[in-house]
This record gives structure tokens, C-alpha cells and sequence, in this order.
């Protein structure tokens, strides 16, 4: 796996995200204000795009059926969702964030 430029710093606000797409893959961008994470952007329960949910600390909240994510290891916290969703080490280079898909 090799790593791929997504986005750069400047792109990403505290606290905010971005989405991506990567090797095919769609993937959100998440700053929780002392680290960067990558995760898939498409909701576990019915592929609804997370990036249209709300981050709070280390969770992002689908915005179509209340599905709660870990951020950190895209694991389930609040259901409906019952799978968790990908996760993508992250890296910083200068001011590039880059993304192993």
C-alpha cells in the first residue's frame, strides 16, 4: 500500500473535514483537533455520506439515520449501523495530508 496526496492543511480547518476520493475510494478527512484521521465516507447502514453528518471530538454522527462512528477505528458506537466502517493511516508531509489506500 502506497500513500497518496488527499488534501492539504490548508484545506482542513480544526475541527473540520473534507471528503476525498482515493484510488476509487471515498474517504472523509477528519481533524479532531490533535490528530488526523481518515475513514470511509459512506455510512455503514445505508451509504449515506457521512461527510454530511456532524463531528463531535473523536465521533461522527450519520446525518440520515443517527449512526455514531469511532473515528479513530471506525467502530459502531450508536447504531443502526451494525458493520464499522474502513479506516486509512494518515500522514503529514509539510503541509500535504496524504492517505495509504
Amino acid at each position: 500500500m502506497g500513500f497518496i496526496r488527499v488534501a492539504s492543511l490548508k484545506e482542513l480547518d480544526f475541527h473540520k473535514m473534507i471528503a476525498v476520493k482515493a484510488d476509487g475510494k471515498e474517504i472523509l478527512i477528519l481533524d479532531s483537533g490533535s490528530k488526523y484521521y481518515a475513514i470511509g465516507n459512506l455510512c455503514a447502514h445505508m451509504g449515506c455520506l457521512l461527510s454530511d453528518g456532524v463531528l463531535n471530538g473523536d465521533n461522527i454522527q450519520c446525518k440520515c439515520h443517527g449512526s455514531v462512528f469511532d473515528v479513530k477505528t471506525g467502530e459502531v458506537i450508536k447504531g443502526p449501523a451494525k458493520k464499522p466502517v474502513p479506516t486509512f493511516e494518515v500522514k503529514v508531509d509539510w503541509d500535504q495530508i496524504l492517505v495509504s489506500v
